[in-house]
């Protein structure tokens, strides 16, 4: 895993008045966490930011690097301008790489499925992130699905058939379904109702950025 590092520095501006920081290219942003005393406020280069965080994902560690003191971190939330599309502030969680975490990590899917390349299947993807528990450094970017084993229409592929490194558990349900081979239109959901009961046909339940007004958020809690 690369090495992430953010350059920050500390402010003392705090609520409406970071709409100045952000004008003049700053991002705000808050380091929490159990071994931090209390939060504190931290501004990045807007620009730089936006680059970095285009290729993270929501397990990858960061290293914020504070007047010469380096945190530990992972992105917690982060908040964007609805219209703009920019970043307009970031939560970020101090982690002891001692201690344990338990923390979604995305799953990428690979391979061909049969079930689409000869019977014009549709794959329903119920789960696009599952819950992991283990120490920072062990904390996989994503979890890697292979769909070959998909050869049928019904055929579905569920978390335990995730393939996860030894130094860490999965925190989801066996029996989950990740992803089902299903047919097209109507006749799909009856398919996907006989595999996963109560299921309804649906694209992935992607995680989204959440905006909200230009005002600096309170930091989530532990």
């Amino acid at each position: 895993m690369e090495k992430v590092v953010l350059k920050a520095t500390k402010r003392d501006v705090t609520g409406k008045q970071v709409k100045a920081l952000r004008r003049a290219g700053q991002l705000p942003a808050v380091i929490y966490g159990r071994h931090v005393d209390q939060p504190i406020s931290i501004s990045l280069d807007a620009h730089v930011a936006e680059i970095a965080f285009a290729k993270l994902t929501s397990s990858t560690l960061v290293t914020l690097d504070v007047a010469g003191e380096q945190f530990t971190a992972i992105v917690r939330e982060k908040q964007r301008n609805f219209i703009k599309g920019v970043l307009t502030h970031v939560d970020f969680l101090a982690l002891d790489l001692t201690e344990k975490i338990r923390t979604k990590v995305r799953l990428t899917y690979t391979g061909v499925s049969s079930a689409v390349k000869d019977y014009s299947a549709v794959l329903v993807h119920r789960m696009d992130a599952v819950e992991v528990e283990c120490l920072p450094m062990d904390l996989p970017e994503r979890l890697t699905v292979d769909i070959s084993p998909l050869k049928e229409i019904g055929n579905n592929i569920h978390v335990r058939d995730i393939i996860v490194p030894a130094n860490v558990t999965l925190l989801e349900d066996p029996d989950d379904v990740l992803i089902v081979a299903t047919i097209v239109k109507e006749e799909a959901a009856d398919v996907v109702a006989a595999v996963v009961p109560g299921a309804e046909v649906a694209a992935p339940d992607l995680s989204v950025e959440r905006g909200k007004k230009e005002e600096e958020a309170a930091p989530a809690k532990k």
